[in-house]
């Protein structure tokens, strides 16, 4: 008997968690039934018809491609950086190329600033893209550009926030030594770095087809639906490469700079305030805005490669929404890194204040004087 009891709460557990499992699998949009629709970016079945290679989609995944969270969450979300991060790093690099001097730090940020605006003024065809139920009208090179900037972007920044930490690493813990490795040429060196690691790490993106249109649906896809050979061979590698070394290298360089930073300059109250602002915005960049996505994209390719399934769709899209976000944080990081940047944006800020104070006087003094004339013509 209590054998049977034991088999009978076993079986009313296992009846229990099919059922979570189940509604859980019905609240994503997937299907347990279909499991291969589940992947990041859909796998295109591929067929030869008269000689020519056709392409088509399953049911499934055109009704991932069409549903609410990727044709109206997801660019909203876009939306939301492109109404905050396009003034604000315009605004930024405004005050760093005009009103401050060319310094190592000013350098660094410069180009950070300049990497998030480019994305910024890119962002509206992304959200074209997902407002038109996922489908790409801007042609095969917009679509290659597209993909390779959002990944550069991503990996470009990194590199640039580690190189802001080294600066600052130097600057403040081996103060004696900065006269040596703080220099303008260095931080030119190192945005170069930058760069060409950025353009030549999205080389996969930029020669590979992006773009894909289905015999069996009426729309086209920008990197949502790749051919198997792509995502097991190529893009593995590279995705294994950039998330050691274009993520958690960079990471791990950062943390220990802050960290050090804060543990020299423990005994001033002031400053070390504002370097635990500082690092609690690097932490959340690379937590809230990188991590998601880049262990998104190692778990699907790393699974893709062992030919097993995930259902990586839904949160690839909103972890790749997510890291563009860093656009609207980084401004913030420029506010208290330098003491430079600060000064010119109160300033700034002051300027405008007293500019539109004075105005106001203008007009009430004229609303004044028009209502003393209308009051002695009365008279």
């Amino acid at each position: 008997m209590a054998s049977q009891c034991h088999l009978r709460m076993d079986c009313q557990q296992s009846m229990r968690i099919s059922v979570i499992v189940a509604a859980l699998l019905s609240w994503t949009g997937s299907s347990a039934e279909n499991p291969d629709c589940k992947s990041r970016a859909f796998l295109i079945q591929e067929s030869c018809k008269n000689g020519v290679s056709v392409f088509n989609l399953t049911e499934s995944d055109v009704s991932h491609l069409t549903s609410r969270v990727t044709t109206l969450v997801i660019p909203i979300l876009y939306t939301a950086v492109f109404v905050i991060g396009l003034p604000a790093n315009m605004a930024a690099l405004w005050v760093l190329l005009t009103k401050m001097k060319r310094a190592p730090s000013t350098i660094l940020l410069t180009n950070l600033a300049l990497a998030d605006l480019l994305l910024t003024i890119f962002l509206p065809f992304k959200i074209a893209y997902h407002f038109l139920g996922n489908h790409w009208i801007f042609g095969e090179p917009l679509c290659r550009t597209l993909t390779a900037g959002f990944y550069g972007n991503m990996y470009g920044s990194i590199l640039c926030l580690m190189f802001i930490s080294i600066d600052r690493y130097v600057a403040l813990v081996h103060p004696f030594s900065a006269k040596s490795f703080r220099s303008n040429k260095l931080a030119i060196s190192a945005c170069v770095v930058v760069w060409v690691l950025g353009v030549g790490s999205m080389s996969p993106f930029i020669f590979t087809q992006q773009s894909y249109s289905f015999e069996n649906t009426n729309f086209t896809t920008c990197h949502d639906a790749l051919p198997k050979g792509l995502q097991t061979s190529l893009f593995f590698y590279c995705f294994l490469l950039l998330f050691g070394f274009g993520f958690l290298l960079p990471f791990s360089i950062v943390f220990f700079c802050y960290i050090s930073i804060l543990w020299a300059l423990r005994r001033s109250l002031e400053r070390c305030i504002r370097t635990i602002k500082i690092t609690t915005l690097a932490l959340v960049v690379f937590i809230v805005c990188f991590f998601p996505s880049n262990v998104t994209l190692l778990l699907h390719y790393s699974e893709s490669h062992l030919e097993k399934v995930s259902a990586l769709y839904f949160p690839y899209l909103i972890s790749l929404a997510l890291s563009t976000f860093n656009c609207c944080i980084d401004p913030f990081i420029y506010y208290y890194v330098s003491d430079d940047f600060r000064a010119k944006v109160r300033e700034a800020a002051g300027w405008v204040s007293q500019h539109s104070g004075t105005q106001s006087s203008q007009r009430t003094g004229d609303v004044c004087l028009s209502n003393r004339s209308k009051s002695g013509e009365a008279i």
